[in-house]
C-alpha cells in the first residue's frame, strides 16, 4: 500500500517558520545562496535555535501515538536541498519527528501544498502565503521577531484566532469598512440568525476540530479501573475566538460556530481594546490574525502569524 496522509491533520512550515534562521537569511536575501548554503554546511551540526512556530510543531506532534499517527508535519522550503540537511538534523536534535520535506532552491514551494492536502501553512515569506491563501489553503505569514510560547502548558496545544477574515469571511468587515459602527453593528444585529460565510481557516478549524474528537476517544474513562489505560498525560487542544467584535454583533459569531457544530473553549470580545495584554494571558502557541496592527500587538507576547485576507489585505498585483 502507498503511504497516505488521509485523516491526519498536516502541516507545512517553512525552515524559517520553525528554526531561527535569521542571521543566515540575510545571506539567502543577499541573493548569495552559495554563500548561504556553505554557512548552513558549517553550521550542519549545530542545532539551529527554536523558532516562532517550534512549540506549536513540537506539541502537535505529541497527539502522534505508535500506530496512531494524527498528525503529520512536511518542511516546506525555499532552502536548497543541501541546506536542507541542517533542517532535518536540527529537527532530530530536539526529537521531533519529522520525515518529509520538499527544498525549492528559491523558488516558491507553494504549489506542493495541494498533493500534501495541507490544513496550514506557516512561512516567513508574504508572497507564499499570499498563494497558499489564493489556492484555498490556510497560510500565515510568522513574524521571526515574535515571542516564543512559554512553558505553562506543556500538554496543551493552545491556538487563538481573530474571527472576521480568518475564521470567518470578510463580509461583515466591508459592511464597517465602507459603512463604519453603526452600519456593522445594525447589519449584524439583522443577519445574528445567518451563519457567515467560511473564512480561509474554516478548514483548520475543522481539522482541530477533528483531532480533539480523537484525543477525546482515546482518553481514558473516569470509570475505568485503577490502571487501566493510564500512561503520560495525553495532548489536550484548547481554542480561543479574540475579535474585535462586541455585543450586540457578538452573537452572529457564536451561533456561526454553533451551526458548524464546533465548540471553542474561550471567546473574547473585545470591542477594539487591543489584543495583546489578552494573548499574554491566554498564553497561545501561536495567534493568527488578519490585520497587521493586531498582529504586531501581539508579538511582544505571543507568536503571531499575519494573515493576508480579507478587504484589509487587498493582492500585490504580479
Amino acid at each position: 500500500m502507498p503511504a497516505s496522509l488521509e485523516g491526519q491533520l498536516v502541516v507545512a512550515i517553512s525552515s524559517r517558520a520553525l528554526f531561527d534562521f535569521e542571521e543566515e537569511n540575510k545571506l539567502f536575501e543577499a541573493a548569495d545562496d552559495r554563500a548561504y548554503m556553505q554557512l548552513q554546511l558549517d553550521r550542519l551540526d549545530a542545532p539551529a535555535r527554536p523558532g516562532v512556530a517550534f512549540q506549536l510543531v513540537r506539541k502537535l506532534l505529541a497527539f502522534n501515538a505508535p500506530g496512531a499517527p494524527r498528525v503529520e508535519v512536511v518542511i516546506l522550503s525555499r532552502n536548497d536541498p543541501a541546506s536542507g540537511l541542517r533542517v532535518f538534523r536540527s529537527a532530530q536534535h530536539y526529537g521531533l519527528p519529522i520525515e518529509r520535506g520538499v527544498f525549492t532552491r528559491g523558488r516558491s514551494p507553494w504549489q506542493y501544498l495541494r498533493p500534501l492536502g495541507a490544513h496550514l501553512f506557516l512561512s516567513a515569506n508574504d508572497a507564499d502565503v499570499r498563494s497558499a491563501l489564493a489556492a484555498g489553503v490556510p497560510a500565515a505569514r510568522v513574524l521571526p521577531h515574535a515571542a516564543r510560547a512559554g512553558e505553562a502548558h506543556p500538554n496543551e496545544v493552545r491556538i487563538a484566532f481573530d474571527g472576521d477574515a480568518v475564521l470567518f469571511s470578510d463580509e461583515a468587515e466591508q459592511i464597517f469598512q465602507s459603512g463604519g459602527l453603526d452600519a456593522f453593528q445594525r447589519h449584524e444585529v439583522e443577519q445574528a440568525s445567518k451563519p457567515l460565510p467560511a473564512g480561509p481557516f474554516k478548514p483548520l478549524l475543522l481539522a482541530l476540530h477533528a483531532l480533539r474528537a480523537l484525543e477525546q476517544a482515546s482518553t481514558k474513562p473516569d470509570d475505568a479501573p485503577p490502571g487501566e489505560g493510564q500512561g503520560p498525560s495525553p495532548m489536550r487542544l484548547r481554542t480561543a475566538l479574540v475579535t474585535a467584535r462586541s455585543a450586540p454583533a457578538h452573537e452572529r459569531a457564536i451561533r456561526t460556530l454553533m451551526d458548524w457544530h464546533i465548540d471553542v473553549d474561550e471567546a473574547m470580545f473585545l470591542g477594539g481594546l487591543p489584543k495583546g495584554a489578552f494573548l499574554r494571558e491566554f498564553e497561545p502557541d501561536f495567534f493568527f490574525d488578519d490585520q497587521t496592527g493586531h498582529v504586531e500587538n501581539a508579538a511582544p507576547h505571543v507568536p503571531a502569524g499575519h494573515v493576508a485576507a480579507g478587504v484589509r489585505n487587498p493582492q500585490t498585483q504580479s
